[in-house]
């Protein structure tokens, strides 16, 4: 339920990427995320622990028929506090067809990465790749250019998870507890 729903985008304060009364299901969301994505790797908390900080999207969205996109709200997090709220958009186009919702987290390992994303307009090129976590499946997971991207299927059919062509926007929490 974290998605911003297109009825709630007037209601929005211009600087804000999440609805204020959204913001606490969508942390604890985020926070459930994180172990689950722990749960199904054999190294991943190692690396949230050893991360200058970490954005992660709960509840990514994702259909296609030819023309594709995601979209998702996520959780920024430095020293374990949040930090800030972000917003993933993605537009694919090619042969692809279903629909999908799954969890994404970017671990970032130093802090102009992390300084990068912050500054808002943040986007990974096509040739981004992440590491896909099945239930059951434990996989290794490493930095790369960074950052360590890891999505997790939550339910649906699709082809694939890609993350390049993704752009996101930031913005900080503030005083929003």
């Amino acid at each position: 339920m974290a998605q911003t729903d297109d009825n709630d985008w007037d209601e929005r304060n211009e600087d804000e990427i999440v609805e204020m009364d959204k913001k606490q299901e969508l942390v604890g969301d985020a926070k459930s995320s994180k172990e689950a994505f722990i749960e199904n790797s054999s190294n991943l908390k190692e690396l949230f622990d050893t991360a200058v900080g970490y954005v992660i999207f709960p509840n990514v969205g994702k259909g296609a028929y030819i023309l594709g996109g995601a979209a998702g709200n996520g959780v920024l997090f430095e020293n374990g506090k949040v930090q800030g709220f972000a917003e993933l958009r993605q537009i694919d186009i090619g042969l692809q067809i279903g629909g999908q919702a799954y969890r994404q987290a970017i671990l970032f390992q130093t802090k102009s990465e992390l300084e990068r994303f912050k500054a808002g307009n943040y986007s990974l090129s096509g040739n981004a790749s992440a590491v896909i976590l099945e239930k059951g499946k434990a996989r290794n997971v490493e930095f790369n250019n960074g950052r360590a991207i890891v999505t997790m299927p939550k339910a649906g059919a699709m082809i694939e998870v890609s993350v390049g062509g993704q752009k996101f926007d930031y913005a900080d929490a503030g005083n929003w507890e």
